[in-house]
């Protein structure tokens, strides 16, 4: 057996728990059916199911677990033989399926299944494994201990870590996935607006738009410049994200390029379409004294040169309460686009406060020979097309860019009043420039009906189920110093009809009329703030572990910005101590572009989820 990832088969269902698209490969089928043969007391081979087949056990263990993910914990409607029955959470990520219209046995079993869920779509990949590696999994599915025992031989982490064709099977769904939803963009590089060394041309020009980012082989044209402070993606990238409709064509032909028979080539999708449309050229050939990468499938031919893009996203949870602390943190990453001819090293030192980073990780293709507190060199030699080289994650080094509070109180039943007190861009100096901010109030489980209520900067608006104010638009970036931006208003939503829904999101039927005898009788002397709390509070439905702010008791405004200018967490690449060897004369640039991930401000006067910290 392959001590690679090998793939027998994938499906991708959609929303209806149809099959849409299905590919099994014979090679890899073939060689699970010998493995079998030569297991001693293994039970027959067992062929892989229909899709029909399929679909029918994808639908039975929804029912069974609760949904298709399930919980990963073993409760008391558990089932002896299921996924929760194993008491792990990896078995919501890794779960097996048993097909019916079989004989009972250990072949009626297909596992381990990768599951990926992308939007509508849930993405199915079952790799090659040995049989005594079902056989371990199947004893733990009937064990009487729950959990993983403390010195027991068999549990679900030690047979993981000898399944590395567990980690190529998911590279592959989350692949596969975005394709599927068009979301298979390469990393953000963006041209910085100033000219750099070797740029003169493209000054006095202004540049030449439509620049194919995607790095050709030598046999394509080579590429033009870009404008200054544009953005570069790949161009076949661009095009597929383009068109939200599920392409099976396209699907096909890069399972048949990247993964002929099973083992998995190459997961880039903008490699592969770029090798299928261009081909290569005969003199596309790497030096004879190197050895070319994996990850470079083809050689650059055209103007050379490197760009850096530090990007990080800003992560947050701010509570204006003295008892819980508000949280920052920033998730950044280093994206890369180096267009050099052949096969050249690139080397240059980072910055950054070493003793306060919580992760640090490289590329394959990087080196990192020297370490220190504050200053570390990595040397890499450069994939093609744009790609990720470094990933951090560290605490926000200037504070918050947006402080503040939010606050919600029902004065009735049907109508909220809020209030907005910010402060944006507090203590940030030049050349930091917020391009845009807007705080959205998402209502999902309320229709809006009208808003009233004036800020002092910006315009708002208001869709079914929110209203969103625009702080700072595009037209008018804040730079250089600080605003201080307040918005008290209410909002009306429709008449209110609560219905019970269960954790898997059925509804069980409607709950007692909003105009109960017994509801009013009872809170007749109170106040209609207590009333609303007591009503809320007797209907409070389930967190879904996968939408964490559905929960109805908890309400929250969304911030999203866009900072250009430097880092947040002190990352910084200086372009003159950028070496390239062999030398070559190539500019260099970087940019920083900072963005908003999860920024949320709980209201202060409701209720709101917070985890200890151990």
């Amino acid at each position: 057996m392959p001590s690679g990832c090998c793939i027998r088969a994938l499906w991708v269902f959609n929303n209806q728990d149809s099959v849409v698209f299905s590919r099994k490969f014979p090679v890899m089928e073939k060689r699970w059916r010998l493995a079998c043969e030569k297991e001693t007391g293994y039970a027959r081979y067992r062929m892989l199911p229909n899709d029909s087949q399929l679909a029918a056990a994808f639908i039975e263990r929804k029912k069974r677990e609760g949904s298709a993910r399930g919980t990963g914990l073993r409760l008391s409607g558990s089932s002896k033989g299921s996924d929760s029955w194993v008491d792990d959470p990896i078995t919501r990520h890794v779960i097996c399926l048993s097909i019916s219209g079989e004989e009972n046995g250990d072949g009626s079993v297909l596992w381990p299944l990768v599951l990926n869920v992308k939007g509508p779509y849930s993405v199915l990949v079952l790799p090659l494994v040995e049989p005594c590696h079902l056989e371990t999994y199947l004893r733990m599915c009937n064990t009487h201990d729950c959990g993983s025992v403390v010195g027991a031989d068999e549990s679900m982490a030690s047979l993981l870590l000898e399944l590395p064709s567990i980690t190529g099977a998911f590279a592959i769904a989350h692949t596969i996935g975005d394709i599927v939803l068009g979301d298979s963009a390469e990393p953000e590089v963006i041209i910085s607006t100033t000219s750099s060394v070797g740029g003169l041309l493209d000054s006095l020009t202004g540049g030449i738009p439509g620049i194919s980012a995607r790095a050709k082989p030598a046999s394509a044209p080579a590429a033009a410049s870009a404008a200054s402070g544009t953005a570069l993606r790949g161009s076949v990238t661009s095009e597929a994200t383009g068109s939200r409709s599920f392409d099976k064509d396209s699907l096909r032909s890069f399972i048949s390029c990247a993964m002929p028979f099973g083992s998995p080539l190459d997961l880039s999708y903008s490699n592969i379409s770029v090798i299928r449309n261009s081909g290569f050229s005969p003199v596309d050939i790497p030096p004879a004294d190197r050895k070319q990468p994996a990850w470079k499938p083809y050689l650059y031919r055209g103007k050379q040169r490197i760009l850096f893009t530090i990007h990080e996203r800003v992560n947050a949870a701010m509570y204006d309460r003295d008892e819980i602390p508000d949280r920052i943190t920033i998730s950044g990453q280093v994206n890369c686009r180096a267009e050099l001819e052949g096969l050249p090293d690139v080397s240059f030192p980072f910055r950054m406060d070493i003793a306060h980073v919580e992760s640090l990780s490289f590329h394959p293709c990087a080196q990192v020979p020297e370490h220190g507190e504050e200053k570390q060199m990595v040397t890499f030699s450069p994939p093609s097309g744009n790609f990720v080289l470094i990933r951090y994650q560290s605490p926000c080094s200037l504070g918050p860019p947006i402080k503040g509070f939010y606050q919600l109180s029902m004065v009735s039943e049907n109508e909220g009043a809020f209030l907005f007190k910010l402060s944006l861009m507090e203590n940030y100096k030049s050349p930091l420039t917020m391009e845009f901010c807007t705080v959205t109030m998402p209502f999902p489980k309320r229709r809006v009906v009208s808003f009233e209520g004036i800020p002092s900067i910006g315009t708002v608006s208001s869709t079914d189920h929110s209203v969103e104010w625009k702080v700072i638009t595009n037209s008018r970036s804040l730079s250089g110093k600080s605003i201080e931006a307040n918005f008290p208003g209410t909002v009306r939503f429709a008449t209110w009809q609560a219905q019970r829904v269960s954790s898997n999101g059925s509804k069980f039927g409607a709950m007692i009329d909003e105009d109960s005898d017994s509801d009013t009788d009872s809170t007749c002397n109170a106040s209609i703030e207590d009333y609303m709390m007591e009503r809320m509070s007797k209907d409070l439905l389930a967190a879904d572990l996968d939408e964490p702010f559905c929960w109805k008791a908890y309400n929250y405004a969304r911030v999203s910005f866009r900072i250009m200018g430097t880092s947040l967490s002190g990352m910084s690449v200086d372009p003159k101590s950028v070496n390239i060897f062999p030398s070559v004369k190539a500019p260099v640039e970087v940019s920083n572009l900072v963005t908003s991930g999860d920024y949320i401000l709980w209201n202060t006067l409701g209720r709101c989820p917070v985890a200890a910290a151990p």
